[in-house]
């Protein structure tokens, strides 16, 4: 058995244990309404991350196959990193004038156009696919959790059961990745490398329709314009130190995790197969050389498991410590895993095992972010502050794979984000601790400010007759 599939059942036993434990230790959640909202949610959400996961196999092939050149391939990769970073912000920032509801069902369009241009080998057709599927993870990335937060304020439920949505998410989101996969192969196999997009585009009707018919729309600030709505943004980052962090912490941690994405497979590939792994080299060109050197689909599953494990664990440390207190170790370890290809390299066992830990990070990391941001970004302009620091984020990718630079210099690079955003963790710790302490009670302060701005919500709910999940 190799050092992969080895990896991939221990931490599938781990992610058993750890399931098991939290279900029969931590107290069950019994409220029906709170159950039937988390359901309704989960079951949009994960239709919306089935649609993502189903593409993201094959595009690189897919390209190969109408006879892309290298180049060309980067571009549209490029082009879709930076639709995202320009574009995907101002569509983005709809979500909170035009209704977070009505931005989901336009990540479905749009995500399902991006889908119908993979039918054509033309590049300036495959670049405007690029384009609607840059603006569409902009929205995936925002719009789903600001409807979540505000829903969950309006409704009345406990602050700490958010954490638990964004937990069971991650976990839900690990297991489709898997299952997403293994459907794409099976189309693309009997049908060819376009088949898996048309399936992501079924899937994403399905998940339109649900939308359509279950949940109720909910606003930000309707009377301000996309000027007044970014000029709000800007003013709660400067005033606010809390959303300041929180956002770096976005931008640095996620940026870290797109860049590794691309870069584990020549760092995991031996070294027998790689000619200059240190050389400076193209954005793509690893794809190629290393394809079928390393068993990935077993490493991807054991990935999986790995954030699907670290779900679970959140879920643990949640009970014992604040979010603002046990992240700073959590970013602190991501930033020492990914150091294992350059202190360590061509030694696979060691360098799976450090990638492990750090997307076991990754699970943790989800729905702590999600969680925290429910407490710290003020509403009227949640999606417009989460898609202005996703302007950094897909800027640090796109400079640091454009820049042809050394593996090694790459893996350097994301260590030194990760030890900046563990700092602005522990920045945002000690803001937390300080209003602590103000407060009169044991509760947090943050817990009382969310609750006014729960009622806020909730009035203006009432003002709109809004409709209630089914």
């Amino acid at each position: 058995m190799n050092i992969f599939l080895l990896g991939f059942w221990i931490l599938s036993f781990l992610c058993a244990v750890s399931y098991i434990y939290t279900r029969t230790t931590l107290s069950a959640i019994t409220e029906v309404g709170f159950v039937q909202f988390q359901r309704a949610y989960l079951v949009v959400y994960l239709l919306a991350m089935a649609g993502d996961w189903l593409q993201g196999p094959h595009v690189y092939a897919l390209y190969d196959s109408y006879s892309m050149t290298t180049h060309q391939i980067e571009i549209l990769f490029v082009a879709g990193f930076g639709s995202s970073m320009l574009i995907g912000t101002v569509v983005g920032s709809f979500a909170d004038r035009y209704g977070r509801r009505a931005n989901c069902i336009l990540y479905g369009v749009l995500y399902g156009l991006a889908c119908v241009t993979k039918h054509f080998n033309n590049f300036w057709i495959l670049m405007v696919g690029r384009f609607l599927g840059g603006m569409a993870t902009s929205i995936l990335y925002s719009a789903f959790e600001s409807w979540l937060v505000y829903e969950h304020n309006k409704r009345g439920f406990d602050q700490d059961l958010l954490g638990n949505i964004f937990s069971n998410a991650i976990l839900g989101n690990s297991l489709v990745a898997i299952v997403a996969g293994l459907v794409a192969q099976f189309f693309a196999d009997q049908f060819g490398f376009v088949a898996p997009f048309d399936v992501s585009m079924a899937v994403l009707i399905i998940m339109i329709v649900i939308i359509i018919f279950t949940w109720p729309e909910n606003y930000g600030d309707k009377t301000s314009n996309f000027k007044q709505s970014f000029s709000n943004a800007m003013h709660s980052i400067r005033t606010d130190s809390k959303v300041l962090y929180l956002g770096l912490i976005q931008s640095l941690f996620e940026g870290s995790m797109y860049v590794f994405v691309l870069e584990w497979t020549p760092a995991l590939t031996p070294k027998a197969h790689v000619t200059g792994a240190s050389a400076k080299r193209h954005l793509l060109e690893d794809n190629e050389e290393h394809h079928g050197t390393i068993p990935h689909g077993h490493i991807f599953a054991a990935f999986m498991v790995a954030v699907m494990f670290g779900s679970s664990v959140f879920k643990v440390l949640s009970k014992f410590t604040s979010i603002e207190s046990f992240m700073r170790p959590v970013l602190f370890t991501a930033a020492l895993t990914l150091l294992t290809p350059i202190l360590f390299p061509g030694n696979q066992a060691v360098i799976f095992t450090g990638f492990l830990v750090f997307e076991m990070c990754v699970g943790i990391f989800w729905p702590s972010l999600g969680t925290m941001r429910g407490k710290y970004v003020p509403e009227e302009t949640r999606a417009t502050i989460m898609n202005v620091f996703r302007i950094p984020l897909n800027l640090l990718v796109v400079v640091i794979l454009l820049q042809n630079l050394p593996i090694n210099t790459i893996f350097l690079c994301c260590v030194f984000f990760l030890f900046l955003a563990a700092f602005f963790q522990h920045l945002l710790f000690q803001s937390y601790e300080k209003i602590k302490m103000s407060s009169p009670t044991t509760d947090s302060a943050v817990v009382k400010l969310k609750e006014d701005e729960a009622d806020i919500a909730a009035a203006a709910a009432a003002d709109s007759k809004q409709e209630q999940v089914v």
